[in-house]
Formats: structure tokens, sequence, C-alpha cells
């Protein structure tokens, strides 16, 4: 009698075994609460396209590997009470009515990617979202990332988010880039604690702060933002190239602290920076040296080396600033490249659109002489969205 019990008895505990690895697809919430005794599920959790229940994944504490939910018009709310934990990616993409994420416990994913989900307003991660290696979060709706600090991170994307306006977080170093885009009208970048990046691209910002950045080891740009200064206190190295383009408000640039670029130190485009003023310990360039617009006045007072292209050209009268980089200019000089210095120039040009053999005509300097142009390297602003492009030079 005891036999005829136990046989079934162990085929239930076996099933919900089963239940609690592989790949489970949730077409509904009757399927989401099946889930609920498993504290552990090892492997991947998927919500079907065609569910259009509210889902909660109560009781799980940990996924194996991943939770996703792709092209989705239906589902309003995903849910999970005790959720810490997902070891692979939480990827939600095009989920075209989802309002409402709400995982009060979870802490840690690997990778984060949130695509196209135009009713996504807030987020409920009352324990806060810290341990993420990448994040990729566009095409949203939301006002904020609260619920979102992360400590550190190897790629942080935040595009296209048209009613983001806050983007704070206690980062101490990124591995290897972050891209700031087309976010709201009004965007305050707050990383107070970034010490060191790999790769930086900040656009569309009206604010950032970056109080305590030291060291860049790739790239660092800053495009089309809507800030009257960028300041970078801290600031010593770039690896590669530094640019400030197309920042229409900007007056001030001030990085009182850079002594080596190793690519193009460019900065183009800025309509009312009539001062560039702020790299008074900047030392070496290991590409171009470009600057052009509306400035009147370029001091480089530590310059010591630029084994690129130097250009300066600028609707204004920098007579003065022409007359004293010459100096500066000859194949065995501090300025190796090709030397252009046009002062009064109704259109300001980029070093690319000066390449070509023999002398350049300095105003207010004479002419200018060099060895080669060097080769260029062409980066796009940001990430393309907003049609600029700024020209990286190489070493000769």
């Amino acid at each position: 009698m005891a036999l005829r019990y136990l046989v079934p008895a162990l085929a239930v505990v076996g099933s919900a075994a089963a239940a609690c690895s592989g790949t489970s697809t949730i077409s509904s919430s009757a399927d989401a609460a099946a889930l609920s005794t498993c504290s552990t599920f090892s492997g991947d959790i998927a919500i079907a396209t065609s569910n259009g229940d509210d889902i909660a994944l109560d009781g799980i504490k940990r996924i194996t590997g991943s939770l996703s939910v792709r092209k989705n018009n239906k589902m309003s709310s995903l849910s999970a009470d005790s959720l810490s934990q997902i070891d692979d990616s939480f990827e939600i993409q095009d989920a075209t009515l989802l309002s409402t994420l709400n995982f009060p416990s979870l802490t840690a994913v690997d990778t984060v990617s949130w695509i196209g989900l135009p009713q996504l307003g807030s987020l409920s991660f009352t324990a806060g979202l810290s341990q993420v290696s990448s994040m990729d979060i566009e095409n949203t709706v939301l006002a904020t990332l609260d619920g979102i600090n992360l400590v550190e991170v190897d790629t942080l994307i935040v595009v296209n988010n048209n009613f983001l306006n806050d983007i704070t977080m206690q980062l101490g170093n990124v591995s290897t880039a972050l891209t700031l885009s087309a976010n709201g009208q009004d965007v305050r970048a707050e990383f107070p604690n970034l010490e060191w990046a790999t790769n930086m691209t900040l656009s569309n910002c009206s604010s950032i702060n970056i109080q305590s950045l030291a060291t860049v080891n790739g790239s660092l740009g800053f495009y089309s933002n809507f800030m009257d200064g960028i300041m970078a206190p801290n600031l010593t190295s770039v690896g590669e190239s530094l640019a400030f383009v197309s920042n229409e408000m900007l007056t001030n640039i001030s990085a009182p602290s850079l002594r080596t670029v190793g690519g193009g130190l460019i900065v183009s485009n800025n309509t009312d920076l009539v001062q560039i003023n702020g790299f008074p310990r900047l030392q070496t360039v290991g590409g171009a040296v470009d600057c052009n617009g509306n400035f009147k006045n370029v001091m480089l007072p530590s310059l010591q080396q630029v084994k690129g292209a130097f250009n300066l050209q600028s609707k204004r009268d920098i007579g003065s600033s022409c007359s004293r980089f010459q100096k500066l200019a000859g194949s065995s000089a501090p300025i190796r490249g090709k030397y252009t210095c046009k002062s009064g120039t109704a259109n300001p040009k980029g070093v690319d659109s000066t390449r070509g053999g023999g002398s350049s005509t300095s105003s207010g300097g004479g002419s200018g002489t060099s060895s080669s142009p060097a080769n260029p390297m062409y980066i796009s602003g940001a990430t393309g969205l907003m049609g600029v492009v700024a020209a990286i030079f190489g070493m000769l």
C-alpha cells in the first residue's frame, strides 16, 4: 500500500524539479505562477510574444540564465518580488505596451538591454541595480534612472530617451565605453566619482559632472551639448582623441591638469567659444591639433610636441595666435605636421579639408612649412545621431 502512494509522490517531486531548469516560455500568468516554487531557476525564462497577461515571477530568487521579452505588444507589467540576480541577460525589446517593471530585490545582472519601450516611464528597483557588466537603454519614456546606481560597468549606453533628464550614478570606472546621446532637452549627467574610463561620448547634455575624472585610456568626446562650461579639473591624460564639437552654448573649456593627448585635439564649431585657453599644462598631442570656429585667441603655453597637423582657422582675427604658433612649426620643431593658420576666414575648416601638398598660408604669421600631413581617421560624434563627424588624426 505504501509503495502505491510513494510512486505518484516521486513523480510530483520530479516534475517540480524539472520545472526549475531548462528553458521556460511563459505564455500566461498561470505559467509564471507554476515557477513560484523555484528559488533558483537554472536556465532561461522567455515571455512569449503572444502573452497578454501581467507576469509576476514571484518566488524566484535567482535565474542562472537569461530573462527575455521580445516583440510583445500585449503585456503591460513584468515583476518579480524576490529576484535578486540574473546571471546572464535581462533583455526587453519592442514591448510596446510595457509600462511597469517592478523588481524590488534585483541588484545584479550581467547584461541589461532595454530597447523600444514606448510606455515605460519609470522603474521600481527598490534595492537598487548596482552590479551590471553592460547596460543599454534606448527608446523609452523614462524620466529618470532611479533604481539604477552602478559602481562600475564595462559598457553603458543611454540614447534616444526623450523624457530622460537625470542620469546620476556613482560610477567609479568604465572599462569599455560610456555613451549618452539624444535624451531629454535638459539632461544632467552626474558622475561625481568617475575616475577613469576607456571611451566616453557625451552628447545633448545640459550639464556634465566629471569632477573626479583623471584618465581616459581611449577617446573622450563632447558633441552638441547645451552647457556653457565643460570642466575636467583632474583630467591628466587622454589616450586617443579629445574632441569638443558643435557645443553651441559653450563659452569655457577647462582642463587645467591635462598634460597628454595621445590622438587628436579637436575644438570645432563651438559658436560662442571665443577663448581656447583651458589647457595650460598640455605638453604632448600625438595626433593633430585642429581648432576651427569663432574664437579670437588660442593659448597652449606648455606645448612641446604635436606629431600630426596643426590647424587654426577662425572667423575672427587670430593674427597674434598665428604668429605665436608659426614659431613652433617645422619638421624639427614642436609642431611637426602641416601647419595652417587662417585669420578672419568666412568658412573655417578642419584639418582634412586643408590637406594637400606644399605650404599653407598663415594669416598673420607668414607661410607655414611642414612635413607630410597626418593620416586621417574618422569617428562619428556620439552614436551618429546628430550628424556630427569629428576628424581625428593619427601619428605621422
